[in-house]
């Protein structure tokens, strides 16, 4: 049958994803040098905004070998021009060729099925940063989009999260030099967008008459605040604390994970971590508070934040237990002192993150105003705010 190469409407594949480098790529990873590619269709595969890093490409491949005809569709992802000299690349390749696998074989070891990575097919630094992996798609994960997730869905996610760092505190405290070479992560203040917004937010407050209380305590977190946040990414290289470090993932958000449910029932199933190019060692609250803005809704920041990460506590220390830890097991009362060392992220991201995930400008914002995401802002931060009083963090400000 002839080759054919099929392109979407209106979206044009770059030139080196043809017919010959698919073919390659599939006769290297199935062993079947007679592979022949039959059809190649190619489209983008995530939606505008999904992924700020790479370009993302679903392919779909008609091919036969001496065993008869197959489809495969894959996921191909490609550094955009901006990143090419990023270690996202570098980072993303050694999690998946050296340290996911690992960990699987751990699992394993300890009768433990959970997946927590997509098979990599391909990858490749030189002549382009390029991974290819196995499409979820076709085994029915999917992204969640506009609504918030389920308290099962996160508990989903918590499991996975809890499972990966339970791995990375085994190794980091047993064989360190497997993840020597992950130091450095994404780090949020370099972005200038997530640095605007502290000034901003604590003025906010001060125009707050219930919340006013707290503008001194961002008057002086204001300050130093990216140099706190910066110290707590290097810790483990510099200036290492007593505490949890582990390989965190380093950008847990929602646009990073994918679900699975029942195609009858809709019940979940099981949940993916994606983007492991901002892996590094460091304390495992860092994810943790990630997950409290990136992964929660209002309504559990609010109402069920203690609830889903006693449970996220649970899954770590069972692990833990199961995978044959030889450190001392994580007790609730340092889990919890864990937390407030991170809470520098936790400032930066409900002064900047969190009105900027909800549309809501705070420059000339006051509480005269009437419109309803204003009124939950407000009642949320009371919450938040009294919870950050109640752990102590803006004690040693």
């Amino acid at each position: 049958m002839a080759q054919v190469v099929e392109v979407a409407d209106q979206w044009s594949a770059p030139e080196w994803l043809n017919v010959q480098f698919v073919t390659e790529v599939l006769s290297s990873y199935e062993k079947e040098p007679d592979l022949k590619v039959t059809k190649l269709d190619s489209n983008p595969g995530s939606a505008k905004g999904d992924n700020y890093a790479s370009a993302i490409i679903r392919a779909r491949v008609e091919y036969t070998t001496q065993k008869g005809s197959f489809f495969k569709s894959l996921i191909i992802k490609n550094a955009l021009e901006m990143f090419a000299e990023s270690a996202i690349f570098k980072t993303e390749i050694g999690m998946y060729t050296k340290v996911l696998p690992e960990y699987a074989r751990i699992l394993r070891e300890n009768n433990d099925t959970s997946r927590l990575y997509a098979d990599c097919i391909y990858y490749s630094l030189e002549p382009r940063q390029v991974m290819i992996f196995e499409d979820l798609a076709e085994m029915g994960y999917a992204m969640v989009r506009n609504r918030t997730l389920t308290q099962e869905e996160i508990c989903g996610a918590y499991l996975k999260l809890a499972k990966f760092h339970a791995l990375g505190l085994k190794i980091v405290n047993e064989r360190p030099e497997l993840v020597k070479e992950f130091k450095d992560g994404l780090c949020l203040v370099d972005l200038p967008f997530m640095t605007c917004g502290m000034g901003t937010f604590k003025d906010f407050l001060g125009r707050i008459p219930e919340l006013e209380r707290y503008k001194p305590h961002f008057e002086k977190i204001e300050v130093n605040f990216k140099d706190r946040i910066r110290d707590v990414m290097k810790e483990y290289q510099t200036n290492p604390q007593p505490g949890y470090y582990v390989l965190c993932h380093g950008d847990y958000h929602i646009r990073n994970l994918l679900f699975k449910h029942n195609e009858e029932t809709g019940s979940f199933e099981d949940c993916m971590q994606l983007d492991y190019q901002g892996c590094y060692v460091t304390p495992l609250a860092v994810d943790l508070m990630y997950s409290i803005y990136m992964i929660m809704g209002r309504e559990q920041r609010i109402g069920q934040f203690e609830t889903l990460l006693n449970y996220y506590f649970s899954v770590l220390r069972e692990t833990l237990k199961k995978i044959g830890y030889h450190g001392v097991l994580p007790d609730p009362i340092a889990f919890w002192k864990e937390m407030s060392r991170g809470k520098y992220y936790e400032f930066l991201f409900i002064s900047t993150y969190l009105p900027m995930s909800v549309g809501l400008s705070l420059e000339t914002a006051s509480n005269d105003e009437s419109d309803e995401k204003l009124r939950d802002f407000i009642e949320e931060c009371k919450v938040m705010l009294a919870r950050f009083e109640r752990s102590g963090y803006f004690e040693d400000l």
